[in-house]
């Protein structure tokens, strides 16, 4: 079975994207944890957490996704945005406790002109500092695209990060489709010698979701400009054959595709679930 969804609002409330993802053809959803522009977080009503507990319990949903806001920047190389984020990262995963979401991904961040090897630093430990042993929340990087000074478009820097943090039971990878192809692993022409590369630097039991998204630029741009499945440069063909991967196919894919409206979501769930080949 594919297990696919898109980013939904939270606006109505939790279990309000339950049903809207039921009403889409989803079995899985993506949502932020705050403002994603800012600091601001909705309160979690217990009935509207336990509605939703049951709700995804009863339509056999695969894992959900929290997004943490983009606001988010553990390694910037001001100690007060660093603390703000670390700060921000503790209160979501305290909050999503309360949720039946397992899963949480954010952006590394980027590193502002102090280089690579020191944002890193920087995030292994804000992350060393915030996980607990008592979590149940997984923590995800996400793969980048390598724009500006970003932290996270080379696997190199994914696991050099995850090799620092003292809790790795606790950490995983969220694969961005537009993200990486952006970044130059060609995922069109040889998606398993990128998956190859992945499993030997990070491994392939880390990667815990993907965000299926087509890519408005062209391979190797490093902009991070998503496209409708099928409308970019990756392509309809490239997609079905990474939905179908053997090392993905089991995943939650969800989509970050630009719409109007879950109309368009909701066709691209069909769409897929029709070249889905079990």
């Amino acid at each position: 079975m594919l297990h696919i969804g898109c980013h939904l609002s939270l606006s109505k409330g939790y279990a309000a994207m339950g049903n809207e993802a039921l009403r889409i053809g989803a079995d899985t959803f993506q949502f932020f944890t705050r403002n994603p522009r800012g600091g601001d977080a909705k309160e979690i009503a217990p009935q509207d957490a336990a509605a939703l507990k049951d709700l995804t319990e009863g339509h056999d949903f695969a894992p959900l996704l929290a997004h943490a806001s983009y606001t988010l920047n553990l390694c910037s190389a001001d100690a007060g945005i660093r603390t703000f984020a670390r700060e921000m990262m503790a209160d979501d995963l305290r909050r999503l406790e309360r949720l039946p979401c397992k899963l949480y991904n954010f952006h590394p961040g980027s590193h502002v002109g102090q280089g690579a090897a020191q944002g890193i630093r920087f995030i292994a430990d804000a992350l060393n500092r915030t996980l607990t042993a008592e979590q149940t929340v997984v923590v995800l990087l996400e793969t980048m695209s390598g724009k500006g000074s970003e932290v996270g478009s080379a696997f190199e820097e994914l696991k050099a990060v995850l090799d620092l943090v003292e809790l790795p039971e606790k950490m995983g990878v969220c694969l961005d489709t537009c993200h990486v192809h952006a970044a130059g692993y060609d995922i069109v022409n040889d998606l398993d010698g990128v998956l190859t590369q992945f499993d030997k630097l990070v491994g392939l039991e880390r990667l815990r979701s993907v965000h299926l998204n087509d890519n408005k630029m062209t391979f190797g741009s490093r902009k991070d400009r998503h496209e409708a499945l099928g409308k970019g440069s990756i392509g309809l063909d490239a997609l079905v054959r990474i939905i179908n991967h053997p090392s993905l196919k089991h995943l939650p894919f969800l989509l970050e595709t630009p719409h109007e409206d879950l109309e368009g979501y909701a066709e691209e769930i069909r769409m897929m679930r029709e070249r889905f080949l079990g």
